[in-house]
């Protein structure tokens, strides 16, 4: 389990890698939102795609293999897509980590030591 833990985080530290350059420009939320939008764009072109190979494939005689090839295609068209989306969850997960703790140590006592 350990093993599979550290190699989706060293996945993930690949995949964020050109995207920790980028981040280091702006703040870690306008990028995280501005990496989202290039991401949904890119995904309504795929669905738009695939909506006019599923609309063609209706004039063909091999219906339902013409349909199972172009979901094959829009599944491996998204699957980077998903892989990104997967790192900036990471990424948002880890800033909000971090926003959090630093609040929480702006709320600790100096004093711990003294009554």
């Amino acid at each position: 389990m350990k093993h599979l833990a550290r190699a989706t985080l060293a996945l993930f530290i690949s995949l964020a890698s050109p995207l920790l350059v980028a981040q280091s420009l702006v703040g870690v939320p306008e990028f995280i939102r501005v990496q989202r939008e290039a991401i949904d764009q890119d995904r309504q072109a795929i669905m738009s795609t695939y909506e006019q190979a599923a609309k063609a494939c209706w004039q063909k005689f091999a219906v339902n293999a013409c349909l199972s090839d172009a979901r094959q295609v829009r599944r491996a068209a998204l699957e980077p897509l998903r892989q990104k989306d997967l790192v900036l969850n990471t990424q948002e997960r880890l800033w909000r980590t971090e926003q959090r703790d630093l609040r929480l140590q702006g709320k600790q006592p100096e004093n711990r030591g003294q009554p």
